[in-house]
């Protein structure tokens, strides 16, 4: 009798524990369900047209932009997006192949296939990723890390086939061509007043050569990645370890010009481009194994950590934007650094910091006030994020890559946790 009782006990206390586990990560299986409810519906509403979900359409209003600027609107105004048609505002804005956040959707639907395992997702990753095979003989843009690692990448650890290495090494060689040995930087833009661009986000696109590399063994790819992290460590930061958005080099490789162009000034802390370094700076730390790469990530994480002053994490669009409950949000930065910082605390003895910001920022970014309803914000997961708020584009609207970001921070935090779906 006291056996029986000792074991009933016994499986009270494991039940009451599994279901304490299960209630604290509902709000981990809230952020999935809505995501992939909201990536399937797009899905759905796209089969066909070979066009990817961008953000929703949104006008601006000039005085406001002056404000968060601190300039006159005269100044800027011929440098602002045209206002979109009163017809398309609050619907759908979506993208062709070729603009740089095509990678992205293909990416996020990979992302909750591999969170979930619903193979209702499956197809739909193939035929979204598949719609991009034109742009592995794609040259004019830096941007070919974020359209095929982020697609052709995921597809090739989820669902190989013959066909994906060709895709990954010929456009990892297109990037390679934009690299200018004497400058030791690959070109950005081909646009502009520059003579020769580099934006930080181009740290990101690092990780297809690192790819390439893996599939191939040819060191030049790492070569190439290597010379462009020393440069833009060299050029792109102040001693505060804040980024310039834009470094433009003269044909010699010194220095042409500095600039912020999607912040608020050449001297401000624009939000993302914080968050692509940091996350830039991690990768190339696990690739090389460099400790100069590690240490500088760690620098900018903690630059981050005490420059955004917002109760939740969410940084305003730039750090040093004018500060209000008006002043824009932007999701896909954090998005951005949760996801770097959950790589980076596992690379140093004090990770136990990165860890908890980048969980902080999480469970900000899967609360009411960003992850959307299902069945709301045109099919996109989360709300308020900033594209460019000097060109007056895309403010306080969903981005696809703000969702792309936000799954993949989801993937490394149940990985540290060894939590799986069917554990939630």
């Amino acid at each position: 009798m006291k056996n029986t009782l000792k074991l009933t006990l016994i499986a009270a206390l494991l039940l009451a524990v599994s279901c304490t586990c299960r209630d604290e990560n509902l709000w981990l299986k809230n952020a999935i369900d809505t995501s992939v409810s909201q990536l399937l519906s797009q899905a759905v509403e796209l089969e066909g047209p070979g066009e990817m979900p961008r953000s929703i359409w949104v006008g601006y209003d000039l005085d406001f932009l002056g404000w968060q600027l601190d300039q006159d609107p005269a100044i800027f105004r011929d440098s602002l997006r045209k206002q979109c048609a009163p017809e398309l505002l609050g619907k759908l804005r979506t993208c062709d192949i070729y603009n740089w956040t095509s990678g992205f959707f293909p990416g996020s639907l990979w992302y909750a296939y591999e969170l979930t395992g619903n193979k209702e997702l499956l197809p739909y990753a193939k035929d979204y990723t598949n719609i991009l095979f034109p742009i592995s003989s794609y040259t004019e843009t830096h941007d070919l890390g974020f359209m095929i690692e982020c697609s052709y990448g995921n597809a090739l650890r989820l669902s190989p086939a013959d066909t994906i290495k060709s895709v990954i090494v010929n456009t990892a060689d297109n990037l390679c061509s934009r690299f200018d040995s004497n400058i030791g930087a690959i070109r950005s833009w081909d646009f502009g007043p520059w003579n020769f661009p580099v934006i930080i986000d181009n740290m990101m696109n690092l990780d297809l050569l690192f790819e390439a590399n893996r599939l191939t063994g040819d060191n030049k790819y790492l070569d190439v990645a290597r010379r462009h992290a020393d440069k833009t460590m060299a050029n792109h930061f102040r001693e505060d370890h804040t980024s310039w958005h834009v470094v433009s080099y003269n044909n010699d490789g010194t220095v042409q010009c500095r600039q912020t162009f999607q912040g608020k000034n050449d001297d401000s802390a624009w939000a993302r481009g914080q968050a692509w370094g940091v996350y830039g700076y991690t990768a190339c730390y696990r690739q090389f194994k460099d400790e100069k790469y590690l240490n500088f990530a760690c620098a900018i994480a903690d630059m981050i950590m005490s420059r955004v002053t917002t109760q939740d994490g969410v940084p305003y669009w730039d750090y040093d934007a004018p500060a209000s409950d008006k002043t824009p949000r932007d999701a896909s930065a954090a998005a951005v650094t949760a996801c770097a910082l959950f790589e980076l605390g596992g690379f140093v003895q004090d990770g136990q910091k990165y860890y908890d910001y980048a969980e902080k920022l999480l469970r900000s970014l899967a609360g009411p006030d960003y992850l959307a309803e299902p069945g709301t914000n045109c099919g996109f997961v989360l709300k308020h994020s900033v594209g460019s708020l000097h060109h007056g584009s895309e403010i306080d609207t969903p981005l696809n890559y703000a969702d792309y970001y936000f799954l993949e921070a989801i993937k490394r935090y149940m990985a540290l946790k060894g939590l799986t779906y069917k554990t939630l």
